[in-house]
Parts: structure tokens; sequence; C-alpha cells
């Protein structure tokens, strides 16, 4: 009975009720089993895992279990009680938000009444993890997609890659196998023929993060598509408006950023450069509704929203590692906050040379005497990458395949701060927090205050869907709004005493402080 389609066991159910004539079973005049405690503590455990930090999943078992244990009336009365309870939180009112917030983000002013372009056939260039993701994400979504590879073992390389995450939908009971034949024969095309694009409605740029390939694509692509096409780049931190200038239509182009695994993650940055068409905008947003993506509009700077407040909390990490916290206290500490993972075990899930060609690619503009942690280089000439190499911040191995600290790389940054003078001093994870949230509130700010984001909503929407923030404390701007902006400024202009630029305190947050208002009230 339990592989059944529902619709048909439901169905089955009900004609055996009326063949059998069987009575009504009200739940309030029902016998209770006697709870099993062995399996109740295992579903606990289970629960407060996935779930750290929140308050409503372990109340909710608590409350069905003691409520079995008295009169029906009364137990209804336990639940209103644990329901009026929960009402009172923080966590409510930060869920409350994140849900509308999520809705207020695709309804923009600029593009209301503006009729988005034809959408129906889809180019991608580069069929890597990201270009791969995105043609999966545009098969699923009814669209058409030619994906553009450089030579015949890429284009091969690609198109396994397509078909094998395809199959993993299959398994997974999200695509009928039939289905999947049919998106790989009928809607599906990888070529090396950039040609092949003459008819693409948009193309998608998804290659290396490069600004010299970059403008090789795009010139490429002002020659062979048609007018009218949308040219977008799914660039993470480059100029929109320096690719766009490659073409005789800037009007067309626009940063549509992905997030990766592209075919999972609900986040797209919608990146508006100088000379965007607004009905470019609107084709933009209305391709994320039709992937079933969360669009937020972003302006052109180094990171756009997400990327840049990255940066800033990242480098925040690393300043106090520096200062004698260690990687895996930080993770800890974050953890306990509601994040899924701390930064350092991110980077090792991104891979440690992700992290060493940004800051490679950081070092022209950086400033003298700026800190940062440089240890991340020195995990990278050890060959230690992350978990695709087995070592980074943590190891990887069979005994611990989600990874354990290395004691090696604490001696590692001990001597980075031997070599920089700093004598190391303790943090409790409290004040991690506090710090590391003060860094992110505070390049939020920045962020709203230049009109790179529109809302502090747009900023809480790109950290909830896109980095992980935890769901029930509503984003870094609604959780700054709950805490008070005078605490915040006050752990900023506390932690800037050292010098560093990045405890600058945002113009908008002292301004709302002032005025003693709220970030909620700019939304």
């Amino acid at each position: 009975m339990s592989n059944d389609d529902p619709f048909e066991a439901g169905m089955a159910m009900a004609r055996k009720v009326l063949a059998e004539g069987l009575p009504v079973r009200r739940v309030s005049e029902m016998s209770v089993p006697p709870t099993d405690e062995a399996a109740l503590e295992a579903l606990k455990k289970k629960v407060a895992r996935a779930n750290r930090g929140h308050v409503c999943h372990l109340k909710a078992i608590e409350v069905a279990v003691e409520g079995t244990k008295l009169p029906f009336t009364e137990g209804m009365k336990l639940e209103r009680a644990a329901f009026w309870e929960m009402m009172q939180t923080p966590q409510r009112a930060a869920m409350i938000h994140a849900f509308f917030a999520e809705r207020k983000v695709a309804s923009l002013p600029e593009i209301k009444g503006v009729e988005p372009r034809d959408l129906s056939k889809i180019g991608i260039i580069g069929g890597g993890t990201m270009g791969g993701g995105i043609a999966v994400s545009c098969l699923l979504s009814g669209l058409s997609v030619t994906l553009i590879e450089r030579d015949a073992e890429s284009v091969e390389k690609a198109h396994n890659g397509i078909a094998r995450t395809l199959a993993d939908s299959v398994k997974r009971g999200k695509l009928g196998a039939e289905a999947r034949d049919m998106l790989l024969s009928e809607r599906l095309l990888v070529t090396d023929s950039y040609g092949k694009l003459s008819d693409a409605d948009l193309v998608i740029e998804a290659v290396f993060e490069s600004m010299e390939v970059k403008k090789d694509v795009f010139t490429k692509l002002d020659a062979v598509c048609k007018p009218g096409a949308v040219l977008a780049s799914n660039t993470s931190y480059l100029d929109v408006d320096e690719i766009a200038a490659m073409t005789k239509r800037p009007e067309d182009v626009i940063g549509l950023h992905f997030f990766s695994p592209a075919h999972v993650m609900k986040l797209l940055e919608v990146v508006v450069a100088a000379k965007t068409a607004k009905d470019v905008v609107a084709t933009g947003f209305a391709l994320a509704k039709k992937l079933k993506k969360v669009p937020v509009r972003a302006g052109v700077c180094d990171g756009f929203i997400g990327n840049r407040i990255l940066k800033t909390y990242r480098t925040a990490a690393d300043i106090m590692v520096l200062e004698g916290a260690s990687p895996f206290q930080v993770d800890k500490a974050l953890e306990e906050f509601g994040f899924a993972m701390g930064p350092y075990a991110v980077a090792d899930l991104a891979g440690i040379d992700i992290g060493y060609l940004t800051r490679k690619r950081l070092v022209p503009t950086r400033k003298p005497g700026e800190r940062f942690g440089e240890w991340g280089d020195v995990l990278y000439e050890l060959g230690r990458l992350g978990r695709k190499t087995g070592r980074g911040h943590y190891i990887y191995d069979d005994e611990t395949p989600k990874g354990r600290p290395d004691p090696e790389v604490e001696e590692i940054i001990a001597k980075e701060r031997r070599a920089k003078g700093i004598t190391p001093r303790d943090f409790t994870d409290a004040e991690i927090v506090e710090r590391y949230m003060a860094a992110m509130i505070n390049e939020g700010a920045k962020v709203v205050g230049e009109g790179i984001a529109q809302r502090p909503l747009d900023v809480d929407v790109t950290k909830l869907y896109g980095y992980g923030f935890p769901r029930f404390r509503g984003g870094p701007m609604h959780y700054a709004d709950e805490i008070g902006l005078a605490k915040v400024l006050a752990t900023i202009e506390e932690a800037g005493k050292a010098g560093d630029d990045i405890w600058e305190p945002a113009p908008l947050l002292k301004e709302l402080v002032a005025g003693d208002k709220t970030f909620a009230s700019l939304n």
C-alpha cells in the first residue's frame, strides 16, 4: 500500500469505508499506544541535528507526547498554550519576515508593467559545474538549451554531466525516465559551434571567472546573436559594465549570478548594469520565475550584494583567527548560531584554491597595512585544497568523512601570528558571533546606502537563499533590528580600534542609530 499513488490509495480506502459501512473514528476517542522511549530519543536527536537553533520542532514533539497523556480537551489546551508561547518568540517574527521578504524581492517598481522579452530558447556558454547546473535548471523548467563548449572532448563531457544530473532526478522521483530521454534528445544541444546560438532568446555565459575570457565570449556573442537577444554573464564578482562595453548593444547585457549547484540553489542575483534596458531587467526576473528561483536586484560593484558582504565578514573571521581564535572555534560558534557550516568548513568544501585565486586577484587593490589571513596560501601551496584532497583546514578520511580539526593548521596559523608580531588572546563564542554578525550587518548597510541593494530585505533574502543564513533569524538586517542597531554600532566601533578598514561604520547605520530608526523602516 505504501508504494501506491497517494490518490489511488486514498480512493481505495474511501471505497473500503463505503463498502464495509465502517463507522466514524474520532481521534479524541482513540486509545494511544505507549511511547517507545528509545525511538523518541532518537527522533529528538535527529530533529535537533537537522534544525539546530530552532525552538519550535522539539517543542512540537514534546507537546505531542505530553498531550497524549492527558484527556483530549486538556491535550488541546496544552497545544494551544505551546502555540501561543511560540508566537512570542523572536523566531516567529523572523520567519514571517523571511516569508514576506522572499515575495517582495520580485516586485520591483522599475519593471511594473514592463513586458519581458521572449524566453523559450536559452544558450549557455560553458558546460562545467555551473553551466551544466544552469542547463539542467532550464531543461527541467521546459526551456530548450543550446550549450557551447570549446572542443569535441569538452562537448561530450558536458553532455554526460547533464545526463548524469538528470538521471539523478529520475532516481529521486523528480522526473520520469521517458521525460529525461526526451529532454536529452529534443531539448538539449551541446556543440562547439557559436553559430548555433543565432536564434537564442537569452544566452548565459558561465565560463572561467576571468575578465579576459569573458570579454572574448561577449565579443563572439555580439557577432552571432540575433538583435534583441539578452546577453547575460554569470560572473560572481566582475564588472558587468566592462563586459557590456565589449558589445555594440550594452542595453541587452545583464548579470545573472546563479549559485552552485544551480539546479538546486534558489537565489539568483539579477545584476543591472548602467545601460541595461528595463525590459532586459524584466526578462531576468521572468527567467527567475520560470526556473522557480528567488531573484534579487543588485547593482554593479565587486561581488554585487552577496559576495561583497561575504568578503567582509570572512575577513572579520580571519582577523579574529589572527588575534587568537581558532578556525575550528569560529566554525563551531557560527554553527551553534544556526549556520549549517562555518566559513572554514565552507572554504574546504568550495576548495582552498578558490580563496587563493580571489586573494591573488585582490592584491593590486589592497591598501598598505591591510590585515587578512594568509595561511590559506600556505595550505594551497601544500596541496591541501579541502575536501577534494582529503585535507584543508580539516582532515577528511573514512574515519571522519565530514572532517575533524587538524592541529597542523593551528601551527601554520601560529607561525603567521609570530611573523606578524601578534600576541594571541582568547575569544568567547559569543564574541565571535557578535563580531562576525556586526561585519555582515555593517557591509549590508553600505550596500543598501550605496544603492547596490535597493532595500535591507534584499540583503536578507540574498543571505538566506545563497549563503546559508539561518532562516529562523530572518536575515542579517532583520537580526540587527532585533538586537538593536546601537549595540551593533558599538561592536563595530570597538573592533575598529585595531585600525582595520572593514570596521569603518556605514554612514546609513550611523544615520539610523542617530534617528532611533530600524532597517525595517527602509523596507
